[in-house]
């Protein structure tokens, strides 16, 4: 069983930096899709980016690209969310989630992540 754990969030000002982390112990980064959500109160829930199985391809959302990047380090089952220049807007609680991929979606969507973390909150002032 996968159990992911984020940390890293906090409050920033506008245009500063932040990364999350998410060590998820029984993550296997040859089978497993770990992906980044974010959600904020009575707002529907936000996949920002995806790290697939094997190899380093990534997902970003068009909503962060150029701003947020995915990256892993499969010695320590950890994959990262490098945020830069944040804005108000990416305030939200972020949670790191993982799973297998599916026959239909593959890492697409939410229903391949079974395992979620409790979340870390990101708060961005202007």
């Amino acid at each position: 069983q996968v159990q992911p754990v984020e940390s890293g969030g906090g409050s920033v000002q506008t245009g500063g930096s932040l990364r999350l982390s998410c060590e998820a112990s029984g993550y296997s980064s040859h089978t497993d899709c770990m992906a980044w959500f974010r959600q904020t109160p009575g707002k529907r829930r936000e996949k920002v980016a995806t790290m697939y199985p094997g190899g380093n391809n990534t997902y970003v959302a068009e909503s962060v690209r150029g701003r947020f990047t995915i990256s892993r380090d499969s010695d320590k089952n950890t994959v990262y969310l490098q945020m830069n220049n944040l804005n108000p807007n990416d305030t939200a609680m972020y949670y790191c989630a993982a799973g297998e991929p599916t026959s239909q979606l593959g890492c697409g969507g939410t229903s391949p992540y079974k395992y979620w973390g409790q979340g870390t909150q990101v708060t961005v002032s202007s």
